[in-house]
């Protein structure tokens, strides 16, 4: 289990995030929506130690103060917004998740692991491009394999469906939430779009101007919550027994 207590964090005198306070256990997807400036980017960093904030994040009743560098990167696997085009090949990028368990060079295991993330977001077909040769959508599928490479506990993914179609979306969507089930493994997601908080989430977690506004269920998803944290008039509907944001036009 996660468990966030009392984390804040400040950029210079401006606090981004205050008092915040949420758990999420073992195989669930936590969804963070919010508004942009509400603080999803930082959370995100605060809770692998990129950044230090004050608060206790607890891994399995362990502070994450406690945990050598080494042992946060084979608990957290974390996907940034954007990433960079570097020289490296795609495989090269996809074999550095496994940077946590190397030691004078990489094993057989290691090049298996890589090879079998680069199967699963189905890029085989630029294993051997370049980085700075790839469109933003395969950039991000690159990322997102080399934290499917790291074999993390947590994955934390920020905005991973940016620059993808919707056929990638829905295919990368699937992946986590497969490997939530599967493998045990707990996604921690910030998203823009409010659907696919309502099609995958398991918890949901609503930032408002660096505050916990709710945290549950996808039902914390009302009119009520997106009128007063976006701003907007919008009705959440039911299809086929799924609920569905609409804006009000």
């Amino acid at each position: 289990m996660l468990e966030v207590r009392e984390l804040s964090y400040l950029y210079g005198k401006r606090e981004v995030l205050r008092d915040i306070a949420f758990s999420v256990g073992e195989g669930e997807s936590l969804f963070i929506l919010g508004p942009n400036g509400s603080g999803k980017t930082t959370l995100l960093k605060c809770l692998n130690g990129i950044l230090k904030p004050k608060g206790t994040v607890y891994v399995n009743k362990l502070s994450l103060r406690e945990l050598a560098l080494k042992d946060i990167a084979r608990i957290f696997g974390y996907v940034p917004q954007r990433g960079e085009a570097s020289f490296l090949t795609v495989f090269d990028a996809v074999l550095l998740g496994r940077r946590p368990y190397l030691r004078w060079r990489a094993s057989e295991e290691d090049v298996r692991v890589a090879e079998e993330a680069i199967k699963l977001l189905k890029i085989e077909g630029l294993a051997f491009r370049r980085l700075n040769e790839l469109s933003g959508g395969e950039l991000q599928l690159v990322l997102i394999a080399r934290a499917f490479a790291q074999e993390p506990k947590y994955l934390l993914l920020d905005e991973p469906t940016n620059n993808l179609d919707v056929k990638n979306q829905i295919e990368v969507m699937r992946l986590i939430k497969d490997a939530v089930r599967k493998r045990g493994i707990t996604a921690i997601i910030t998203v823009h779009d409010i659907n696919l908080a309502l099609a995958y989430a398991d918890r949901v977690l609503v930032l408002k101007e660096g505050k916990v506004y709710a945290f549950g269920g996808k039902e914390v998803i009302n009119e009520r919550l997106l009128s007063e944290v976006y701003g907007i008039s919008a009705k959440i509907h039911k299809f086929d027994g799924r609920a569905v944001f609409l804006p009000q036009l």
